[in-house]
């Protein structure tokens, strides 16, 4: 086991719902801003499906989801936020996904790539992963390599960019951990930004934040952590 303690100058997650950054990776991203990273995320989908009520005007919830994520990116210091706004449900692992994808990685030029693991489907005996989070998984990846880094992939997309590694996150086979002991609460705070899907959670979100990073902080050997299946890509 390892944990990653050097920061890379410049990182990007790519993820599919407004709060799903903040969730798999967020006291991540609030470490690397922290220690001078210039960290940017990628939001896939507009989250206007994020609700059972069906009184609920989707391009409203849009609009309030987008705000909340707003809100979050500032309280975990990332530099930026790209919203690409595709309907929940209808993302896809599609060419127009991928030159979405390869033109921010071209813009932002990030060191490490932060996506969530596409080949994990169900979490225990009653989770399913959403196909969304499956759909962006395997975009990021086929965006990161080899579609950035060829000159002959979208050239109109910006200049190729080789980024070093990807890391996925919600994996069964984490292999390299970053230490959030002191972004714990930023992760909780930027949590609470998505009024909508979590309501005023306050103390109990919080709780729930500190047991997942202390049950990962136990594979890694430190008080709290988050876990990452990392990929150097070849070629």
């Amino acid at each position: 086991m390892t944990v990653v303690r050097d920061v890379p100058a410049r990182a990007l997650a790519v993820y599919a719902h407004p709060d799903d950054a903040d969730v798999s990776c967020g006291g991540t991203l609030a470490a690397w801003a922290r220690a001078g990273s210039v960290v940017h995320v990628v939001i896939c989908a507009s989250g206007d499906k994020g609700s059972l009520d069906p009184a609920t005007d989707p391009v409203a919830l849009a609009d309030v989801r987008a705000q909340e994520a707003a809100a979050a990116a500032g309280v975990l210091g990332l530099a930026g936020h790209h919203l690409l706004g595709r309907p929940d449900g209808e993302v896809d692992n599609d060419l127009r996904l991928r030159r979405d994808l390869v033109a921010v990685i071209r813009s932002v030029r990030p060191e490490i790539v932060v996506c969530p693991d596409p080949s994990a489907l169900f979490f225990g005996s009653s989770y399913v992963n959403h196909r969304d989070h499956r759909e962006v998984g395997w975009a990021a990846v086929d965006a990161v390599a080899p579609a950035a880094w060829s000159p002959l992939y979208f050239p109109d997309a910006g200049p190729p960019h080789r980024a070093r590694e990807i890391w996925l996150s919600g994996t069964f086979e984490p292999d390299v951990w970053v230490d959030i002991s002191g972004t714990i609460d930023v992760k909780a705070r930027a949590l609470q930004c998505h009024v909508s899907q979590l309501g005023e959670a306050g103390e109990h979100l919080r709780t729930i934040v500190q047991q997942r990073a202390a049950e990962a902080g136990a594979e890694a050997g430190v008080s709290g952590a988050e876990g990452f299946r990392r990929i150097t890509p070849a070629g």
